[in-house]
């Protein structure tokens, strides 16, 4: 088998008790408690801006985007440290430290009275307006929201991975052909601590206090570090092998040193070594593809590259074909990736402009119960728990027949379903908002903000239901399809790039809102929604969705799956359709490295 045995941190082989599903009340108990923290805190945070601290509606947006885009960042910088240095188990252990301290920053901040500007009933008796949270005030709550962002970035590039990290690859350890079922599981159990914060913990918020709102999720952090720590002996813990982007940049350094060297006609003259790559390639060695030739040329061997000597070659100015195939299969995924950017932008405004929505609206359940209004998103992880319960149990088994795939149909056809549903899902909140405006006009209600309009909140469940199919399908597939097309030795780094579309999507809904509200005079997004036309956002957001959607499918069709050496005696495999599944034996056996062929690539 090529490359050397999967092996713990310290370098000791791993034990064969290690990993499997014993390790998943573990590793579920930390995600668990770190994501009922995190949509405790974040799916009210809104409120707590614009009604506690009294910040403009745009200004509290743009706030919040930006915060949760530099949150969906920092993974860049946990991935590096996970996969060059520390290893999964140890980054996620820092970051859920860090994490604690943001929350318990968030706790001070909403119990001590000199960090928030007084009601607006006090203020008013010696100004004409309420008073907005001072430079000192904000300092506190952005130096706790740093720590948060930190610990982030600790956590979400590593938990999946080293989740399925338990399960080991290609079948080697027991419960290795449940992978791709895991990271359904994972998504539905975070699903069912997100519907828990969004209930009880908006509730708290909503009726108890922002000090109970914003301590029951630091308890439930605590929890989380607590857990994850105890299930230490259990864990499979992948060494570390370097620092991947080191080993690209070497690539392209490599490539660009030796850019006037004439190419090979033989593939296989190109350098090989595997005693030097075994570390990053326990799967197998990735095979010489035809695309992006230029970096090829990282591989020539010349005179001056001293590679019989048995010494470890200059790897700035030679890389094995495994390495630059490793870059080559990052930068035919970006492409693809990038398309996820446009739908976090989309879904963004779930959290902002479409609570304030339902603040105008009728949510009485009973004579004496409303519904919360950042309870609403409770209909979007409703709707994600019953599709993934449906689409794990229902449609896949029903999918396999005609498709004869073992996950039913590839990720890619589901993520590219994910992105048709949720232009459907914004859509859905253009035509609803046209409604809810025209019910504050019939009413005499443009200029009372505050008074409600007689329309039932249940109007907003379409498109937070449609939200919510769209993140079953898009999102699960999003993860798999990084964690599966990524070298293997770079798959926190790449799941880190999951957590970046979030980031980049967050910054894009700032600017995009930014753009709107300049090129629209402040017309189209008010702090008086009656008055403003975010109808018209919504229609701006729905083309933008459906261009992005025709921009994947042409992504899609000139996307080539990565193929490698998995025996090191002309055996290969070939991913089977985005699916993670090889190719039948006798298929394997045929493939040769010479016939692999030419693809284009929209990268």
């Amino acid at each position: 088998m090529a490359g050397a045995a999967p092996a713990d941190e310290d370098g000791s082989p791993k034990k064969t008790k290690q990993g499997g599903f014993k390790t998943m009340p573990f590793i579920l108990a930390n995600e668990v408690c770190d994501r009922f923290a995190t949509a405790g805190f974040n799916a009210n945070m809104i409120t707590y801006l614009t009604q506690q601290l009294h910040l403009p509606l745009v200004e509290a947006s743009n706030l919040l985007t930006n915060f949760m885009g530099t949150a969906a960042f920092t993974p860049v910088f946990g991935a590096i440290i996970a996969d060059s240095y520390a290893g999964r188990f140890w980054t996620i252990a820092a970051g859920g430290a860090l994490y604690q301290l943001g929350m318990l920053g968030l706790v001070v901040s909403a119990l001590a009275t000199a960090l928030r500007p007084p009601p607006c009933a006090a203020a008013a008796l010696s100004t004409p307006a309420c008073q907005r949270a001072n430079g000192g005030q904000l300092a506190v709550l952005y130096l706790s929201l740093l720590f948060t962002a930190l610990g982030s970035g600790g956590i979400r590039p590593c938990v999946v991975a080293f989740g399925a990290d338990q399960f080991g690859v290609g079948g080697r350890r027991p419960g290795g052909e449940q992978k791709w079922s895991f990271f359904n599981f994972y998504f539905f159990t975070m699903g069912l601590a997100v519907l828990l914060a969004l209930t009880v913990v908006v509730y708290i918020q909503e009726n108890v206090g922002w000090g109970w709102g914003f301590g029951i999720p630091a308890i439930a952090m605590f929890v989380s570090v607590l857990s994850f720590v105890v299930g230490y002996p259990l864990y499979v813990r992948v060494k570390p092998g370097g620092s991947p982007f080191v080993r690209l940049v070497q690539v392209v350094a490599a490539a660009i040193k030796k850019r006037k060297e004439a190419m090979p006609e033989d593939a296989g003259m190109l350098y090989q070594n595997k005693e030097l790559d075994a570390p990053i390639a326990a799967d197998g060695r990735l095979l010489h593809t035809n695309q992006l030739r230029f970096l090829d040329r990282a591989a020539i061997v010349t005179t001056t590259d001293a590679v019989d000597s048995g010494d470890e070659p200059d790897l700035w100015r030679l890389a094995t074909v495994h390495r630059v195939e490793e870059l080559k299969s990052i930068v035919r995924m970006l492409p693809l990736w990038a398309a996820s950017i446009t739908l976090i932008a989309a879904a963004s405004h779930n959290f902002t402009f479409a609570i304030q929505q339902s603040r105008t609206m009728d949510r009485r359940l009973t004579p004496r119960f409303e519904i919360p209004p950042a309870s609403m998103i409770i209909f979007t992880t409703l709707t994600m728990l019953v599709s993934l319960s449906l689409y794990d149990r229902v449609f896949v088994p029903l999918a396999r027949r005609y498709t004869s795939r073992q996950a039913g149909i590839s990720y890619f056809q589901r993520m590219g379903a994910g992105l048709a549903v949720s232009v459907l899902g914004v859509l859905a909140g253009a035509l609803v908002e046209g409604k809810r405006r025209r019910a504050a006009a019939e009413h005499g209600l443009l200029d009372s903000p505050g008074t409600t309009v007689p329309i039932s909140v249940f109007w907003l469940v379409p498109q937070y239901a449609l939200h919510g199919v769209s993140d079953a399908l898009s999102t699960v597939a999003h993860m798999e399809f990084l964690y599966d097309q990524s070298p293997e030795s770079m798959r926190s780094s790449s799941a880190a790039l999951f957590w970046v579309a979030g980031s980049l999507g967050n910054y894009l809904g700032t600017l995009l809102v930014t753009v709107v509200q300049s090129a629209s005079g402040g017309e189209w997004l008010q702090d008086n929604i009656n008055r403003g036309r975010l109808d018209y956002y919504y229609w701006l957001v729905t083309l933008l969705m459906a261009l992005n959607l025709a921009y994947y499918i042409a992504c899609f069709h000139f996307y080539t799956l990565k193929s490698f050496d998995v025996e090191g005696n002309g055996a290969q495999r070939r991913q089977d359709d985005g699916e993670g599944q090889s190719r039948s034996a006798e298929r394997e056996t045929e493939l040769d490295a010479g016939r692999i062929g030419a693809s284009k690539n929209c990268a």
